[in-house]
């Protein structure tokens, strides 16, 4: 075989270890199914250990929700919004607060507030026919939490005096009804069902049962074995909940890409008449180095969330790390074993009649007939790339990360009646989620609401006297617009500047989300550029290039903007969102999913990248010829590509069945962008773009060969 593009000593490593794997391919088989059972073991005993808070450590609206929570017990949660109505007065009616007491009372240490308990008009509208009262449930939100709202509403209107009607709603009561309070599947559900869809697409690609069978050895291996690195990764730090379904299910697709990607070129070595063991070397030389590579990416991609200065997302930065570094383990030490003792029984047990199953070339395939066109025709195929992805581009632009507004919630039942009892009485939706400020230090809380209540974004404001405690005390106040809408974004920015430097702190809820969103965004362009150097160095040199990883990223930036412009087409703007999932448009996406997507998808589609490229790359080392190597590798890696693909999305698919809609665009996100990548990205501008460069693909100048410590003779100037 011709050179390949690595440091000196790196391909005799990769070729010694397969020779080393071969002759102890049983004891390395042994040593992986010792270390699985004990991940099986590991997986029951880190369940236990999963880390489900969301804290925004150094913000202020976190903090004083933090103080609030130590000082009252409540303070963290949004409140149970009961609504009174009547054809009278609702003020006159008797019984009303001890209906709220009772409803308080479902869940012990909750804090409450009302017309009845201050005195504020701020709670009822201007007829004086309907009023509201603000229900804390103590404690943190976690996962398996609950403030129990069925029994709430039921304790409420039982409680009711009769001729008038009450409805318990709020941000969570709201949620509970646009999604129902199922659960959703488990993740070993979720595993299983992604394995089972990953089993039909092996079969579709491989035909011959040892083929479709060692991915899923493998993918199982790998999944187990991480779990057991994350179980001592918890004592270390701590590890959010998120992790557990990243690992069953990104852990899943990315093993069986690494197995495919290998699986692939073994078949081609075979095909070429090479022997059991020479075609393992050569499968580790190449496709070897190749996962390495793909696996690196993935990693920077997670690793970036180190830059963001929020706890739990570190946590899934550190957790996730670990999915394709054991993937890539498992890919170079178990496959190449499974592979040594199959031999060529893996195109055995077909499972396919004989003429689907691949024997042939690639090249002579419709992958090669494809490719043959790209290089005859690339404008018009660039050009047909470039109108869809600037399409999915326009709609990514409108992205607009923020918790969705109370009125956008859809469903039926109590909550929504409440929501639009609220309405019709023309009492903003901001006290779905109000402002609590808390002051300190023996300071007037009356002062505070005083003051509260002249800024125009402030619908009212009050200071209940059962809200003081050792010189600290609590204001409410309600903003005149939804605490998730632009206008409040802006009173709460203008609210914290007033009482900077006072006693008086703006917390609740509203305040706490955007500073979330400040956090992240704030900090993105770290985040982005952490991902954009280290991935265009790695690929620097495992291409040989300047361009091709100038291309590589700029692509990889564009895709995945067209995946934003797919959940902001689908979920913000509802287009299906609602026939398939039951979804209404939403006007804006969940905050945390764009970041997600980002660390998740920028690393997975560069996988395909690395895939092709690699493949171009060492076509062209050997004869020389751009548009040859463009069209070999097009041809070797389509159906690889394709394939790959199709078992990560099917795994992210299975990822938004569960009931919540941050996993729903979550699931969505990541299963939309992969598809779209490896098809209009890999299959259209990816080679398209690099007929139309033609030499210049190849272009390293001399000294960053040198730096690169690749040879200098390796290093191809254009002419």
């Amino acid at each position: 075989m011709n050179n390949v593009s690595q440091a000196p000593d790196s391909q005799p490593l990769l070729a010694r270890l397969a020779h080393l794997i071969v002759r102890r391919r049983r004891i390395v088989i042994a040593a992986w199914v010792v270390l699985t059972l004990f991940g099986a073991f590991a997986a029951g005993q880190v369940s236990k250990r999963w880390f489900e808070s969301f804290s925004i450590p150094g913000y202020s609206a976190y903090e004083a929700n933090q103080r609030t929570l130590k000082t009252f017990g409540t303070g963290e949660q949004a409140p149970l919004v009961a609504v009174f109505h009547s054809n009278g007065d609702v003020t006159k009616a008797t019984g009303i607060r001890r209906a709220i007491s009772d409803a308080a009372a479902v869940n012990p240490g909750s804090r409450t507030s009302s017309y009845w308990s201050t005195g504020s008009r701020a709670y009822v509208s201007k007829d004086g026919h309907t009023a509201f009262a603000e229900i804390y449930p103590p404690g943190t939100p976690t996962f398996d939490s609950s403030t129990h709202i069925k029994e709430v509403r039921a304790r409420l209107k039982a409680g009711t005096p009769a001729g008038v009607e009450a409805n318990l709603t709020g941000r969570d009561a709201l949620y509970e009804a646009s999604t129902g309070s199922g659960s959703g599947p488990s993740v070993l559900t979720e595993a299983l069902v992604g394995g089972a869809g990953a089993l039909v697409i092996l079969f579709f690609v491989f035909g011959t049962l040892p083929a479709v069978l060692i991915p899923i050895a493998v993918a199982i291996g790998s999944i187990l074995n991480t779990f057991t690195l994350v179980w001592i990764l918890t004592y270390i730090t701590n590890v959010s909940i998120i992790v557990q379904f990243l690992i069953a299910l990104v852990g899943l697709g990315v093993a069986i890409d690494y197995a495919l990607l290998m699986i692939f070129r073994f078949r081609d070595e075979l095909r070429e008449g090479e022997d059991v063991e020479t075609a393992i070397v050569e499968t580790m030389t190449h496709a070897g180095r190749s996962v390495i590579v793909s696996g690196s990416t993935v990693a920077v991609g997670l690793l970036s969330m180190l830059v963001l200065p929020l706890p739990f997302i570190r946590s899934i930065g550190i957790g996730g790390m670990l999915i394709p570094t054991v993937s890539v383990i498992a890919a170079i030490t178990l496959l190449p074993a499974l592979l040594a003792v199959l031999g060529t029984r893996i195109n055995s047990v077909r499972l396919l009649p004989k003429r689907f199953v691949d024997r042939g070339h690639p090249e002579d395939g419709p992958w090669g007939r494809w490719a043959g066109f790209v290089v005859r025709r690339p404008i018009p195929v660039a050009a047909a790339g470039l109108v869809i992805v600037g399409l999915l581009v326009y709609e990514g632009l409108q992205l607009n990360p923020s918790e969705a507004q109370a009125k956008y919630f859809p469903g039926r039942g109590d909550a929504i009646d409440g929501r639009a009892a609220l309405d019709k009485a023309g009492i903003s939706a901001g006290v779905m989620k109000p402002f609590v400020v808390l002051v300190e230090h023996g300071a007037n809380p009356r002062a505070v609401a005083v003051r509260l209540s002249s800024d125009p974004g402030v619908q009212g404001a009050a200071a209940p006297r059962e809200w003081r405690k050792d010189g600290t005390s609590l204001v409410e106040a309600f903003s005149t617009s939804d605490g998730a809408s632009d206008q409040t974004k802006h009173t709460i920015s203008r609210i914290q500047s007033e009482l900077k430097d006072t006693d008086a702190t703006l917390g609740g809820v509203a305040a706490e989300d955007r500073d979330f969103v400040h956090a992240v965004y704030g900090n993105f362009p770290y985040v982005l550029g952490f991902v954009i150097i280290l991935t265009f160095i790695l690929l620097t040199r495992a291409f040989r290039s300047l361009l091709l990883p100038l291309k590589a990223v700029l692509l990889n930036l564009i895709s995945l903007v067209a995946a934003y412009g797919i959940i902001v087409f689908i979920f913000q703007q509802g287009h299906g969102s609602e026939a398939i999932w039951g979804v209404h448009a939403t006007q804006s996406i969940i905050p945390w999913i764009p970041l997600m997507i980002f660390a998740f998808l920028f690393g997975l589609s560069m996988d395909y990248e690395v895939f092709m490229i690699s493949r171009m790359r060492e076509a062209y080392d050997e004869t020389g010829d751009t548009k040859y190597a463009i069209r070999l590798g097009l041809a070797r890696t389509g159906k690889l590509v394709t394939s790959a693909a199709l078992v990560l999305m099917f795994a992210f698919f299975v990822l938004s069945s569960g009931p919540g809609l941050d996993i729903k665009q979550f699931g969505i996100g990541l299963a939309a962008g992969i598809i779209f990548d490896a098809t209009v990205i890999r299959a259209l501008l990816v080679p398209s773009l690099m007929t139309l460069m033609g030499r210049w693909n190849w272009w390293l100048p001399q000294p960053a060969a040198r730096v690169l410590r690749v040879r200098a003779d390796q290093a191809t100037e254009p002419v």
